[in-house]
């Protein structure tokens, strides 16, 4: 039998768990759909210093622990599962939960995320944060006065290059062509800034490092020179892949309107998408910041038009 809630909401990161605080207080009594990895993103994320809160830092589990604990306190239900088809083409919206359990809600809050693009190098897991990141504004701190190395040659792999050398002693770029795809306003920047060194023609091979107990820690760089085949291992504390990461967005193809990219379009200030009724939140929507306090805020925002939108219909 179908289940009708008031307010579905798709995801359990920041924006998904504030989405559920602003709609559980606004009595929309939620229902949120957590995945399979509970908190998202920042659950992988060792030490953060830069979500408000949280004077001396704290573990990206705990955070989100925080979070969840408070939107269950003020009456979110969450469920563990996927939702693995909607209908969206008119209200209430009908869901399914892991292809069994239809759900009728009259709003839904997106709220999926994004995940990162990994390179898939043998040693990279073992390092994820320990020395091996995605997010230079997240985790470019820990790292202040080294030596940190980035991947990629868009327009993220720049901005976070540049973004590094304002901390570190020495940032390397590895690019696997001879120019850089980003914007030639960045590319100049990154030339002449003189703490950063570009290693063109080159790909990653591994991440080298060492491990004593549970306490790992990168110490370089195995890279190839893809004309010369020549490989060297360059010495780095932290290395910041910058390859892109993928919105995860392919359920709601064909009914809420995306860029090329694959991020919902959501109207300027708020969290409405092209259907009314159905808000996104998070990182799903946000191909600019993907910072966790931003991906809350906008979870309270989409929370704000939800209730609003109940209201007036």
């Amino acid at each position: 039998m179908a289940e009708h809630v008031k307010c579905l909401i798709i995801g359990s990161g920041p924006a998904g768990y504030t989405a559920g605080i602003y709609t559980s207080r606004a009595d929309l009594k939620p229902l949120l759909i957590e995945g399979y990895q509970p908190g998202g993103q920042l659950t992988i994320t060792n030490e953060v210093e830069n979500f408000p809160g949280y004077p001396e830092g704290s573990s990206g589990p705990i955070i989100m622990d925080d979070i969840r604990n408070q939107a269950l306190h003020v009456g979110t239900e969450m469920r563990t599962g996927m939702i693995t088809k909607v209908d969206f083409s008119s209200r209430p919206f009908h869901c399914m939960l892991d292809g069994e359990q239809e759900i009728i809600a009259d709003t839904v809050i997106v709220a999926t995320g994004a995940n990162a693009r990994w390179i898939g190098m043998p040693s990279e897991q073992k390092f994820r944060g320990f020395g091996v990141s995605t997010c230079a504004t997240c985790d470019g701190n820990f790292f202040r006065n080294k030596t940190t190395v980035v991947i990629g040659g868009g327009d993220t792999a720049l901005e976070d290059a540049l973004y590094l050398s304002q901390l570190c002693t020495k940032v390397y770029i590895v690019h696997r062509r001879d120019q850089f795809r980003g914007t030639m306003a960045l590319q100049k920047q990154v030339l002449q800034t003189e703490n950063i060194e570009v290693l063109w023609n080159t790909v990653p091979v591994d991440i080298v490092g060492e491990q004593k107990g549970f306490i790992k820690k990168v110490t370089g760089l195995q890279v190839k020179n893809v004309q010369s085949q020549e490989e060297q291992t360059i010495a780095v504390d932290g290395v910041f892949e910058a390859i892109g990461v993928t919105p995860v967005s392919e359920i709601f193809k064909g009914q809420l309107d995306m860029n090329e990219q694959g991020y919902i379009i959501t109207q300027p200030g708020t969290g409405r998408t092209n259907v009314p009724g159905v808000f996104a939140a998070g990182d799903v929507q946000d191909p600019v910041y993907r910072q966790a306090i931003i991906a809350a805020a906008s979870g309270a925002v989409a929370g704000i038009e939800a209730s609003r939108f109940l209201l007036e219909n």
